[in-house]
């Protein structure tokens, strides 16, 4: 029964979110500036920053763009956004394109639409992720990220999370509850991006010299900035 439910809930999701192919990469062009704008808006206000010291620790950085809820016999949330991943030598790799849906989102009373961002830990959960579905609270643990440049915790930010999430809903910011929500990788968005149907993530994170639109030197200049701070 939860199968077919989600497989009538999903189409109406993707009408709804809006997320039809687009011709040469302008859909994905956008979703990587997107990215762009929500990383450098959380870095604004003081309190409301992700700590510096995660971002310098993290192995891997997911953005999710306008994930949207749908409440209809049943509710739903879908996203699809982006993750880069830092290669042997420490540089952030261009993004490879991803999709968030179902899950226990937390989003705040009445918010159709929130940005995301992921904070990881391990290399390993972006390994599990290239090599299919990845779910969080089930493949990783996931906890609400703590806020401020001087958030210290006595809590499982040093102990045992693997990934911390972050939202933004109409200006506001906080951590977001994430569980259960399942991450996979977009191959169609990449083969519009980089016009290439034969790669994958795994070829993206592991090429530094792929040819990308000038936006994904961009985005890792902006994860470059914000992970030294």
């Amino acid at each position: 029964m939860k199968i077919r439910l989600w497989g009538w809930l999903l189409p109406v999701l993707l009408l709804f979110s809006g997320i039809g192919k687009a011709e040469g990469g302008t859909k994905q062009i956008r979703e990587v500036e997107d990215a762009i704008a929500i990383i450098q808006e959380f870095s604004k206000i003081p309190e409301n920053q992700i700590p510096p010291s995660l971002l310098r620790n993290s192995q891997a950085i997911a953005v999710i763009p306008g994930v949207i809820r749908i409440g209809l016999i049943i509710g739903g949330d879908y996203g699809a956004g982006v993750v880069s991943v830092r290669d042997k030598s420490g540089y952030w790799t261009n993004p490879a394109f991803i999709t968030l849906a179902g899950g226990s989102i937390g989003f705040q009373i009445g918010a159709q639409s929130t940005d995301i961002i992921l904070v990881f830990k391990s290399i390993r959960n972006v390994d599990e992720i290239t090599a299919g579905k990845f779910t969080l609270g089930a493949d990783a643990s996931v906890a609400v990220g703590p806020v401020g440049r001087y958030a210290v915790a006595g809590t499982d930010f040093e102990l045992n999370a693997e990934v911390y999430s972050y939202s933004r809903t109409r200006g506001l910011f906080a951590g977001v509850s994430i569980q259960g929500a399942a991450l996979e990788i977009d191959y169609d968005s990449i083969a519009e991006f980089y016009g290439n149907t034969q790669i994958g993530a795994r070829d993206i994170f592991e090429t530094p010299d792929l040819s990308a639109p000038q936006v994904a030197a961009d985005f890792r200049q902006v994860l470059t900035e914000q992970t030294r701070r």
